[in-house]
C-alpha cells in the first residue's frame, strides 16, 4: 500500500501543528484535572488547600504515597473515578507524543525541512518533473555534466530509488502543484524538464512554470504530435517525443549501424574517453578573444577541444564552421572534448567572474 505521505514543506508543518496542538490539549486537560481534584478533595474530604493539591498531585502521579487522612466513603468513589480520568488523559497525551517518533512523522519533518533548506541554497539548477526512466535518464547525464538538480515526483515508493543517488534534491509530490514547484526553487532555476506520462499534466506544469518564472529554460515531454503545439504555446522551449527519437535511432541503426553506435558511446558512455558536448556563449569569452576567428581563437591548439558548431542570434546554426568564421555577439558555441580539456577552455578562453 502507498504511503500518502509527502516530502513537502506544508505537510511537514501540518504534522508539527498536529502535535503541539494535541501536546497543548493534553496539558489544558491535565491543569483542568488537578484544578479539578483540588476541588473535589476540598467540598468532599474537607482538606485544605495544600492538603487537597498534595493528594490530588500523588493521585494523579499514581505514585502510591499514603492519604493525608483516612478517605470517607464519597472520597473512595470520587477518587476512583478521578484516577479513571486522570488515566485516559495519560493515555491520550501519551499516545499522541508516541505516534510523532514512532510513526516517523518526526523524521519526516526533520528530512522535509533538511531538503527544502538545501534546496532553497541552489541557483542555477534543474528541475524533473517525474522520476520514470526518462527522468532517471536525465539525472544521470546532469550529475555527469556536474549540474544540480531537483526532481519532483509523486510516487512516495520511488523515494527509496532516487534516495540512491549521492547528495539527490528531491521533492515527493505532485508537479502540477504551484506550491511544490516553488519548494523546489523554481525562481532560480535555470531550466525545468517535464516527463509526465500524460500530455495534460504537462501542459499544465510548462503553463505554471513559465508563470512563475518567465525566463526558465523549460523541455517538455510530449506523447502525442497534437499536443506539441499547445506545449509550446503554453510556453515551452524545446518539445521531445521519447518514442518518435527511439524509432529514428533503430532506423538509422539498421541502415548505418556503425555510425550510431559511436555517436550513442559518445552521448551516453563516459568510461568512452569521457566525451562531453557543452555550449558557451559569446558574451563569456574574455575580452582578447571577442569578434576573433575560429582560426585565431585556435582552441584546439590551446585546450584540445573542437569547435564544432555555432548558433546565431537569429537561431540558425552554422555546423562544423570553418577557421575563417568570426565570432558575434549573440553567438552560442557548441564545443566538444573530453573532461579535461572542456576545463582548459574554461579557464583559458571564458571570463569565469
Amino acid at each position: 500500500m502507498k504511503s500518502s505521505k509527502q516530502l513537502n514543506l506544508k505537510y511537514g508543518l501540518t504534522v508539527v501543528w498536529i502535535f503541539i496542538k494535541n501536546l497543548y490539549i493534553t496539558l489544558l486537560l491535565l491543569v483542568a484535572v488537578i484544578i479539578l481534584g483540588t476541588i473535589g478533595f476540598v467540598v468532599i474530604e474537607g482538606y485544605s488547600l495544600d492538603e487537597a493539591f498534595y493528594m490530588t498531585i500523588i493521585t494523579v502521579s499514581t505514585v502510591g504515597y499514603e492519604e493525608v487522612r483516612p478517605l470517607s466513603r464519597e472520597g473512595r468513589i470520587f477518587t476512583a473515578l478521578f484516577i479513571i480520568i486522570t488515566f485516559g488523559i495519560f493515555t491520550y497525551g501519551v499516545s499522541n507524543i508516541t505516534s510523532f517518533f514512532v510513526e516517523g512523522d518526526a523524521v519526516l519533518f526533520l528530512r522535509t525541512y533538511k531538503m527544502l533548506k538545501r534546496i532553497n541554497q541552489l541557483s542555477n539548477h534543474v528541475i524533473i518533473c517525474g522520476f520514470g526512466r526518462n527522468g532517471e535518464a536525465i539525472l544521470n547525464e546532469l550529475e555527469l555534466s556536474g549540474v544540480p538538480a531537483v526532481i519532483i515526483e509523486k510516487d512516495p515508493e520511488l523515494e527509496q530509488v532516487i534516495r540512491k543517488y549521492k547528495d539527490a534534491y528531491y521533492i515527493i509530490g505532485d508537479a502540477t502543484s504551484d506550491e511544490v514547484l516553488i519548494n523546489a526553487n523554481i525562481k532560480q532555476a535555470h531550466s525545468l524538464i517535464t516527463t509526465l506520462p500524460v500530455d495534460s499534466d504537462n501542459v499544465f506544469i510548462v503553463l505554471t512554470a513559465r508563470q512563475l518564472n518567465p525566463g526558465l529554460r523549460i523541455v517538455s515531454r510530449a506523447n502525442s504530435p497534437s499536443v506539441i503545439s499547445k506545449l509550446k504555446i503554453a510556453g515551452a522551449n524545446y518539445v521531445v517525443q521519447p518514442e518518435q527519437i527511439g524509432g529514428i535511432q533503430m532506423a538509422h541503426l539498421a541502415v548505418n549501424p556503425d555510425i550510431m553506435e559511436f555517436l550513442q558511446m559518445l552521448l551516453s558512455d563516459p568510461t568512452q574517453g569521457g566525451i562531453h558536448f557543452e555550449e558557451f556563449s559569446y558574451e563569456r569569452l574574455k575580452k582578447d578573444f571577442k569578434g576573433k576567428s575560429i582560426a585565431e581563437l585556435n582552441v584546439r591548439g590551446r585546450t584540445g577541444a573542437n569547435i564544432i558548431g555555432i548558433k546565431k542570434a537569429d537561431g540558425k546554426y552554422i555546423i562544423n564552421p570553418s577557421p575563417q568564421t568570426v565570432l558575434e555577439p549573440g553567438d552560442k558555441i557548441i564545443l566538444i572534448g573530453n573532461e579535461k580539456q572542456i576545463k582548459s577552455f574554461k579557464e583559458q578562453i571564458l571570463n569565469l567572474i
